[in-house]
């Protein structure tokens, strides 16, 4: 699952005044509390490791709304580990209130434009604001034409972030009296078709963090007297201070506004019929310490493993009995499926694989250079590895990359002499148009398989086992997932292994990704032709 990365992550918080100090308030009080935002970015740093950065609000400040933002770490950005510079920035950036972003994206990836929050500066405070997003509008491209169509505008960015900064600023600027910010967001969340959460800051003092009317993506949050903190995931608001049973959901289509004036109150924005969760955050994507919409990350890991074990049980081909037999997670996200399925099978789980953290991500580059990087993520340990029976277990195979050159890996640099691939989620067959990074079909290993139904033959299974390089592979059957996360399949998004997707324009985006199969049609192509369908209608 190495190759497969999420689009990023928000998070918030908001220290009110006339209301006592909060006892999270670091030694400058108060009116710094902005200096707990890096802190809780580098707890959501798992969700995007390209860019970072965050708007404070200070209303002493003539400027309002200061933002700093740029490509890197957030240790990078915000210079953490050089402690003078570090604290001129955090003096700089001091406010009552903050919002902050971590990024990961395929597009304009180098580029610090393209790095959150988004300022929209204006003369009036009440336009002035400033916003950070995590998810994708399935569409974008609908909405992108939409502002173009008059010719007056001008998009510089190729994002749905730039979008949405223009479809709040238009309503805005179109309001002939002065409106509420829960009715700037209820009209312009009316056009969209997607998944996000976001978090804005408005240069009067107001803060909006709102989630996506299926609960798509994540959003946690946090209100304890005078403070108030919101993250994507729990650990953030965990490592300030609170307790567990104090973080809560936010309820799908909800905001919270949080006044300087009135405090804090949550509301609804939009109707929301349905959950669909995405299923990949208990897996993948979220910190094992998170917990979401009320179901723990880890206990979500460790019942995967424990399907893992019962299916391995009931096939019965590998000698569980072997003191040669021994389970290796794919670090890191695969050890608590690792873990459970060895203490299931009564199995040693040994650490074979050592994770090079400094190796990079291996998308960036392509052909040799790719596989060359891949090969540099994991060390093989030939003490553990030598002789033995590898039960290997990885969260998913993507693109296949990375599994292909750590199984040679394993056998030449290892010695391991039979290595049985299990993988703790049914095979990826659909493209994902919710914010993460694969938008085509092609682009996936299973399809070619499993056909985009991923139906699971033995067959097919060794195939794909013979072409990687293992003795035998194994997936989980869809309906293991709702067991393992403990939710409905019907609360869950599960799109990317079922080809069911949530909301209109998603499905038709799969629709035009089925028929462009084989062609060889670039990713953003899908948007646009989903655009172009629509106008001709």
């Amino acid at each position: 699952m190495s190759e497969l990365h999420h689009e990023c992550g928000v998070a918030a918080i908001y220290h009110l005044s006339g209301r006592g100090r909060s006892p999270m308030c670091t030694e400058e009080g108060p009116r710094q509390i902005s200096r707990l935002l890096p802190r809780m970015l580098l707890d959501i740093q798992n969700r995007g490791q390209l860019a970072a950065g965050m708007t404070s609000y200070d209303p002493d400040d003539p400027q309002l709304l200061r933002t700093r933002k740029d490509v890197g770490t957030v240790t990078e950005v915000f210079r953490l580990n050089h402690r003078a510079k570090c604290e001129a920035l955090m003096h700089s950036l001091a406010g009552r209130a903050a919002i902050g972003h971590v990024r990961y994206a395929t597009c304009g990836q180098d580029d610090r434009n393209y790095a959150q929050p988004f300022e929209r500066n204006h003369i009036h405070k009440r336009k002035w604001f400033s916003f950070c997003f995590n998810g994708q509008l399935a569409n974008y491209g609908i909405l992108k034409e939409r502002l173009l169509a008059d010719g007056d505008h001008h998009l510089v960015l190729d994002t749905d972030t730039e979008i949405i900064l223009h479809e709040i600023g238009r309503i805005l600027s179109h309001s002939t009296e002065r409106i509420e910010w829960i009715d700037v967001l209820r009209r312009a969340a009316a056009n969209f078709d997607g998944a996000y959460s976001l978090a804005l800051m408005t240069a009067e003092g107001e803060m909006i963090v709102a989630r996506d009317p299926l609960g798509i993506k994540p959003m946690c949050y946090v209100q304890e007297g005078p403070l108030f903190a919101a993250a994507s995931e729990s650990v953030a608001l965990l490592n300030l201070g609170f307790d567990n049973d104090q973080v809560k959901s936010l309820p799908p289509g909800h905001a919270i506004i949080v006044h300087p004036e009135h405090g804090v109150r949550v509301e609804s924005f939009a109707e929301s019929n349905r959950k669909a969760h995405c299923f990949f955050e208990w897996i993948y994507f979220a910190n094992v310490a998170s917990t979401l919409d009320e179901r723990s990350v880890y206990l979500s890991r460790t019942r995967l493993g424990e399907e893992l074990a019962r299916a391995e049980r009931a096939d019965n081909r590998i000698p569980l009995d072997d003191p040669d037999t021994i389970i290796v997670p794919v670090p890191d996200t695969s050890k608590a499926a690792a873990d459970a399925m060895a203490y299931e099978l009564s199995i040693p789980c040994r650490e074979g694989l050592i994770r090079n953290r400094y190796a990079g991500r291996t998308f960036i580059e392509g052909g040799r250079a790719r596989k060359a990087k891949a090969a540099t993520k994991y060390t093989p340990l030939r003490e553990v590895l030598e002789g033995k029976r590898v039960i290997l277990v990885e969260d998913s195979i993507v693109r296949s990359t990375t599994m292909n050159v750590l199984l040679d890996r394993i056998r030449e640099v290892g010695g391991a002499k039979e290595i049985h691939v299990r993988v703790a989620c049914p095979p990826i067959v659909a493209p994902c148009f919710y914010g993460i990074d694969m938008s085509t079909i092609d682009q996936l290993i299973a399809p070619k398989y499993f056909g985009v139904n991923g139906e699971l033959s033995e067959s097919a299974q060794q195939k794909l086992a013979d072409d990687l390089g293992a003795d035998s592979l194994r997936y989980l059957p869809v309906e293991a997932i709702s067991r393992a996360i403990n939710k409905s399949p019907d609360d869950l998004c599960q799109a990317c292994i079922t080809g069911k997707y949530p909301t209109e324009c998603g499905q038709q985006l799969y629709q035009i990704a089925l028929d462009n199969r084989g062609s060889k049609e670039e990713a953003n192509r899908t948007y646009e032709q989903l655009a172009s369908s629509m106008n001709d209608q």
